[in-house]
C-alpha cells in the first residue's frame, strides 16, 4: 500500500511518541502504522497484528530492519522500494536515504531515522549494567 505524506509524516511523530498523531493513524484507518512502532521493536503481538491483517509489506520491513535478506528479497519483488530503502538506511547505508531524498520520499527517510534512533536507544537501554542485576533500581 501507499501512504499518503501525511500518514507517513504521522507515523514518524507517533515513533517520537506523539499521541496526537497517534489518534490521527487511528481515526484514519491506518491501525497498522500504529502497530508499526513496535513491531520494529520486535514486540509479537505488534508483528503478529501486521500478519494477521495482511500488512506484508510492513512485515517484511520490519524483518529486513533485522537483517532478513529473504524479506528486503520480498520488498524488492513487490516494488515496496521506499521501505526496501528505509531498511537499508536504518541499517546503515547512507545511499538509502540519499535515493529517498532523491525521488522525493524525504519523509520515508525521516521516518527510518526516528525508528533507527528508537531501536538504538532501546539496546542501549537494555545493555545497562545500571538496570540489571543488583543495580536495578
Amino acid at each position: 500500500m501507499n501512504y499518503s505524506k501525511e500518514a507517513i509524516v504521522k507515523t514518524r511523530a507517533w515513533v517520537e511518541g506523539d499521541l496526537k498523531a497517534k489518534q490521527w493513524l487511528q481515526d484514519n484507518k491506518y491501525e497498522e502504522l500504529v502497530q508499526l512502532k513496535d513491531a520494529a521493536s520486535r514486540y509479537p503481538k505488534a508483528f503478529e497484528y501486521l500478519l494477521v491483517h495482511k500488512h506484508l509489506t510492513l512485515a517484511a520491513f520490519v524483518n529486513a530492519v533485522w537483517d532478513d535478506s529473504k524479506a528486503f528479497k520480498l520488498l524488492m519483488d513487490q516494488k515496496a522500494f521506499q521501505w526496501a530503502a528505509m531498511a537499508n538506511y536504518i541499517n546503515g547505508d547512507d545511499n538509502a536515504a540519499a535515493f529517498l531524498k532523491k525521488n522525493n520520499l524525504e519523509h520515508y527517510a525521516q521516518l527510518a531515522h526516528v525508528i533507527q534512533a528508537k531501536i538504538r536507544r532501546e539496546g542501549d537501554e537494555g545493555t545497562n549494567i545500571f538496570k540489571s542485576g543488583p543495580y536495578k533500581g
